[in-house]
């Protein structure tokens, strides 16, 4: 059975986020638009946004919500030290994970892990075998990944690895890598994947008996090389709006859609359009798009 969610950044509430200009939603309203757009389950967001423990799953049974998962990124390829720091930020997370899932009445939330980056791969999003992890990293890396997978099996969950642009998994290669080398499940993100130069549609086959989560993006291409490289690249791609609601990028929405489905895929799909609310109209165009991109589900999904 597929569950349809949706997640804070589609609403603008997320670590790009710009205050400063545009207030990003509270955590009542949040929940208020994805039920009434009508999802199943939304993500987890900030910790703290919809509460915490008892007070978060009350709040997600107010709304007739389900919780799909938590973004857990985390300096894979760091030393030690700097890994088990934001390990033990991170517990946390996991601990309400596990609440939700001892008590929900559908699939359990997915922790979903991710590699933080650094600077020179945010410097040039869309990734290159350049910049692929050396031998010493990646031992780092996979090491660091059994660690929190142990940790959150311990906790009975079943986490789930995010490719994700400007990191040290983000092209097929970076994918086929992780794969092979350690146990985590895989969330297909096929945003992430088509701005690292993959096919979406080859990847769902490719990777499909790992695939325990999934981030349906649609996504404008065009964007990536006006992002350029540097700095501030990362956050050009976003406020430029590279991810665009269900059939306006270059996502073959109804090829996936049917790959997933004849697929059998059973869990989470999480509709996520990032999105950096820049002006007072981009928090009203947010909430119309998450709308519409459930609407357009309902021909797989009712």
């Amino acid at each position: 059975m597929i569950t349809v969610a949706n997640a804070p950044v589609s609403y603008g509430v997320f670590d790009l986020a710009r205050p400063e200009l545009v207030p990003p939603p509270g955590g009542g309203e949040l929940l208020d638009a994805v039920a009434a757009a009508g999802y199943d389950a939304v993500d987890l967001g900030p910790r703290g946004l919809f509460g915490t423990g008892r007070a978060l799953a009350d709040a997600l049974a107010e709304h007739g919500l389900l919780l799909c998962g938590a973004w857990i990124d985390l300096p894979l390829t760091g030393g030690d030290a700097e890994f088990d720091a934001a390990l033990a930020r991170a517990l946390p997370v996991l601990e309400d994970l596990a609440l939700l899932a001892s008590i929900q009445d559908g699939p359990p939330p997915r922790p979903t892990l991710a590699d933080a980056g650094d600077e020179s791969r945010r410097a040039r999003p869309g990734g290159g075998p350049d910049l692929e992890a050396d031998g010493r990293a990646w031992a780092a890396l996979v090491e660091h990944v059994e660690c929190v997978c142990a940790l959150a099996r311990g906790l009975g969950l079943e986490p789930t690895f995010h490719h994700h642009a400007a990191t040290y998994v983000e092209t097929p290669a970076e994918i086929d890598r992780l794969l092979r080398d350690t146990s985590v499940g895989l969330t297909l993100d096929s945003g992430h994947l088509l701005l690292a130069g993959g096919d979406p549609l080859e990847g769902f086959d490719r990777w499909r008996d790992r695939i325990n989560h999934i981030h349906l993006k649609d996504v404008d291409a065009s964007v990536l090389p006006r992002a350029g490289r540097g700095p501030d690249a990362l956050r050009r791609l976003w406020e430029d709006r590279a991810f665009t609601a269900l059939g306006d990028g270059d996502l073959d929405v109804a090829g996936l859609m049917d790959r997933i489905v004849a697929g059998g895929y059973d869990g989470y799909l999480v509709v996520e359009q990032d999105v950096v609310l820049l002006e007072r109209g981009d928090a009203e165009r947010a909430g119309a798009d998450q709308v519409r991109n459930r609407e357009t589900l309902r021909r797989w999904i009712p």
